[in-house]
């Protein structure tokens, strides 16, 4: 017991149901990033051809976000996850089939992506549906850290898979796993508890249409959302090239694949310190500007290392600070834009994001003819820093100082 509320034991196995779905969304997503090369070679399309099969997602996510918001608010998380878990695991068995033929995976592709934003949007509503407002970082922390779990699986084993087995083979080892993963969710998943994890009345929510409109007059809301454009972007540009920035120093695909593993395995240890330090002492603001103030030395070290280690030290100051804090703006978020939805709220963070990398992704593979990212990531540090500097005009949330939701 809680005060006057009680929470369940259950939250756990929901939250684990979440973990596994979207550890393997983005497995799917972004695997083919540290095998580029080889890629290329077996489909015998360009390095843009490649990219758009990971770049398809954050396309879908522009068009797929509101009315996924829209689902998860209106009809529930169980069925809003579950057309997203059902559109994932179907896809991805369709992936592994046609597997060597390059149009119909930018099909599953596409399909998969599809499903996407279902999950993503969810994140803070796992929480609220399910966690007192002490420990709702913490599970939005564990949520990144599946999605950063995910990657980090991508980017370390998909090199090594593909040597073993061959591409065919890879993707269907992962379709399988992804269609047995939406299946348990669906077996086991429930909407939320018996009763809520909250006083009375504070689980009580607008509709999502009156949700947006509250949330654009939230002068931290809009805050947050230039700086989500700036930091979400770079983030995703970084790791959908991360063999493509190291390839052309002379790093063969297996030293890609671990430095981008690493860079997700300290996103991980951050998302989960951050997000239990906050829940702690009851602070979201600090530990938001601290992360994007982190971040920048650690990508500017990406970008000039002179060796290998040096450059592991990098990646994992990056990943510590870039990843540990989102989970702390997807629950600062939801406290300033309160009683907006919560999926409401963080689909529009993950939009703009996913817009910007859009655009970050692109415009330098364009203007750069697919050549040294060296002047797109030196243009990405300064987008930090800019991120930093309007992180110090956030205010805390009066929420978490009040634990009144």
């Amino acid at each position: 017991m809680e005060q006057d509320f009680k929470v369940y034991g259950y939250r756990w196995v929901v939250l684990l149901l979440f973990v596994i779905v979207n550890i393997l969304m983005q497995i799917n997503w972004i695997h083919f990033a540290s095998i580029v090369s080889e890629a290329k070679a077996f489909y015998n399309v360009s390095a843009t051809q490649i990219d758009l099969l990971a770049l398809i997602f954050l396309l879908v996510y522009i068009f797929v976000s509101i009315p996924a918001s829209y689902i998860i608010d209106s009809w529930g998380m169980r069925t809003g996850v579950g057309i997203g878990v059902t559109l994932m695991g179907g896809f991805a068995l369709l992936k592994g089939i046609y597997g060597s033929e390059y149009h119909m995976l930018l099909i599953a592709q596409t399909g998969i992506a599809a499903g996407q934003p279902f999950l993503n949007n969810a994140i803070t509503k796992v929480g609220v549906l399910w966690f007192p407002l002490r420990e709702r970082a913490t599970a939005a922390g564990i949520c990144m850290l599946s999605q950063i779990m995910g990657m980090l699986l991508a980017l370390g084993v998909t090199p090594f898979l593909y040597k073993a087995y061959g591409m065919q083979n890879m993707l269907m080892t992962y379709g399988v796993l992804t269609a047995a993963g939406a299946v348990v969710y669906l077996i086991f998943a429930r909407e939320c508890p018996p009763t809520p994890p909250c006083p009375a009345g504070h689980d009580e929510r607008i509709k999502v249409f009156a949700g947006l409109k509250h949330i654009f007059k939230q002068r931290d809301m809009i805050i947050l959302l230039i700086a989500f454009f700036f930091g979400l972007g770079v983030f995703n540009a970084i790791t959908t090239w991360i063999e493509q920035i190291l390839s052309p120093r002379g790093y063969s695909i297996e030293q890609a694949g671990i430095a981008g593993s690493l860079l997700m395995f300290c996103g991980i240890v951050g998302a989960v310190l951050f997000g239990a330090v906050s829940d702690k002492l009851r602070k979201r603001r600090i530990f938001i500007i601290i992360a994007m103030g982190g971040a920048a030395p650690g990508l500017l070290g990406l970008i000039y290392a002179p060796s290998y280690p040096l450059l592991l030290v990098c990646c994992a100051l990056l990943g510590f600070f870039m990843i540990g804090g989102s989970p702390i703006c997807f629950q600062y978020g939801a406290e300033v834009s309160h009683p907006a939805p919560e999926a409401t709220s963080q689909g529009l963070l993950m939009l703009v994001g996913q817009i910007s990398a859009i655009i970050f992704i692109i415009v330098p593979d364009i203007l750069l003819e697919g050549g040294d990212k060296t002047p797109a990531l030196l243009l990405f540090v300064g987008f930090l820093f800019l991120t930093f500097f309007l992180d110090l005009f956030l205010q805390e949330s009066k929420h978490i100082l009040t634990g009144d939701i």
